[in-house]
């Protein structure tokens, strides 16, 4: 996104991270949720698109629970932003005191190995919680960041980022690739988000019964450094947040990354079918998608994609 269109989006989540911690929680809630509500009524590009990517979810749903579907997913993308807008100023033990997580002896026994973890999510819930938990519990955590246009608006995430305690990498290819083969040696957490390939090159695999494409990054990295391939489940709760630690994907050399890779996306899978409002894809992501979308007859990709 450049010109005047990024220098909008900068003044927007500008003004969201200054103003919205200043609102009380319940006053800013009601605003996100009526933006949700009138996206999903007005179906415009991303709702749409979110819409048929949850007919792939789900489907077995009529029109009519895919626009239920549709307005929940809705309302679950909008709660994403509100809490991202106010997490740098929470409490961190009130924030963790409402997450609910399972499989932490999974993590332990990968940093208790040696070789450090590579933790895989995907767009899911709220993924900037799951780290914020492993930064209190863990003590330190790496993760990456696609560069963005105008640089302000990077630099931006990438503050965020950094307030909640985590190391942010610029996502630079083989650059950043080689700073991560580092923390992973350094047996340090590195945290990816796992299901959407940006650059169309990523490793083929089946995701809900068709071909799809994702990033081969942390397959490779495990493969690299003997570093434990942990999938992590994330969605939300009524009060809070529920995260999954999946077991250990094993991955022993480059060979076997793409089988690994199959292997994540098929427990990113199960993890989405129980929780399908909670993908927040509002962007094409399988191929006969993305082909409309190179044609133009689908919508352009926003800079909210950094989420």
């Amino acid at each position: 996104m450049t010109g005047l269109a990024g220098r909008l989006a900068d003044a927007g989540f500008a003004t969201g991270w200054r103003l919205v911690p200043k609102l009380p929680k319940a006053v800013a809630g009601l605003a996100f949720w009526g933006a949700a509500d009138l996206a999903a009524r007005r179906g415009g590009d991303s709702a749409r698109q979110l819409r048929a990517n949850l007919r792939r979810v789900v489907p077995q749903a009529g029109e009519t629970e895919l626009d239920e579907l549709t307005r929940r997913a809705m309302h679950s993308y909008a709660r994403y932003w509100h809490e991202a807008f106010r997490l740098p100023s929470a409490d961190p033990a009130t924030v963790l005191g409402e997450v609910d997580i399972s499989g932490t002896e999974y993590l332990e026994a990968a940093l208790a190995a040696g070789n450090g973890a590579v933790v895989a999510l995907p767009h899911t819930g709220n993924w900037d919680v799951a780290g914020l938990w492993a930064v209190q519990q863990i003590g330190e955590l790496t993760t990456v960041a696609e560069r963005l246009e105008p640089e302000s608006l990077y630099r931006r995430f990438v503050e965020y980022r950094e307030s909640l305690g985590f190391e942010v990498i610029p996502a630079d290819g083989s650059v950043s690739f080689r700073l991560l083969l580092q923390r992973l040696r350094e047996n340090r957490v590195v945290c990816l988000v796992g299901d959407r390939d940006l650059t169309n090159t990523g490793t083929p695999v089946t995701f809900f019964g068709e071909p799809a494409r994702f990033p081969a990054g942390p397959a490779r990295l495990a493969a690299s450094t003997g570093a434990a391939l942990l999938p992590v489940g994330s969605w939300y709760t009524d009060d809070g947040w529920g995260l999954r630690i999946h077991p250990r994907i094993r991955v022993a050399n480059r060979g076997e990354a793409p089988a690994a890779t199959q292997a994540l996306a098929d427990v990113f899978a199960g993890d989405i079918a129980a929780h399908p409002t909670d993908w927040h894809m509002l962007q094409p992501f399988w191929p006969a998608d993305r082909d409309a979308a190179a044609d133009g007859t689908a919508g352009e990709e926003s800079a909210a994609d950094e989420g």
